[in-house]
């Protein structure tokens, strides 16, 4: 199979086996796809859904997910080149706050750091909970939590 110019769906789930095409995206890198169904969630126009499970169909690939939350529409702050990931505490009491972010290059970078189960950062171990793609703000967001293991140099 080649997949350059690949094609990728969302479906959302409608009934215990019924689902119906939501968005299409057309000539897609497969860097981006596998990144994407890395992620759990998937945020656009306001809706966040959650990701059930993935497929193949041919040259077609397809994320099965059901709609978790709606929430108003979120303007990005700023445009910047690159491709934005931000890693941030999962703790819903401090309002998931920042650990960190970087702008990068391409999917593949991101790819390896939100696949990963562990991360570190200046030194402090993170373990990785979950991840996001959010296209109302231009972002992959990854969720951790701290291990209270830090690196010893």
């Amino acid at each position: 199979m080649k997949f350059e110019g690949a094609m990728l769906e969302y479906r959302l789930q409608k009934d215990k086996d019924k689902f119906e095409p939501i968005y299409y995206y057309t000539n897609i890198d497969l860097p981006q796809i596998l990144t994407r169904r890395e992620c759990e969630f998937f945020i656009k126009e306001g809706k966040t859904y959650k990701q059930l499970s993935s497929a193949i169909e041919g040259e077609l690939f397809v994320i099965y997910v059901q709609l978790y939350e709606e929430k108003p529409i979120e303007m990005p702050e700023h445009l910047h080149e690159g491709i934005k990931l931000e890693i941030r505490e999962l703790n819903a009491y401090k309002n998931y706050p920042l650990i960190t972010f970087e702008y990068m290059t391409n999917h593949l970078d991101i790819l390896s750091i939100i696949g990963s189960v562990y991360t570190y950062i200046e030194g402090k171990e993170w373990e990785r909970d979950s991840a996001e793609i959010d296209e109302d703000q231009g972002v992959y967001v990854l969720y951790v939590k701290p291990t209270g293991y830090t690196l010893i140099t």
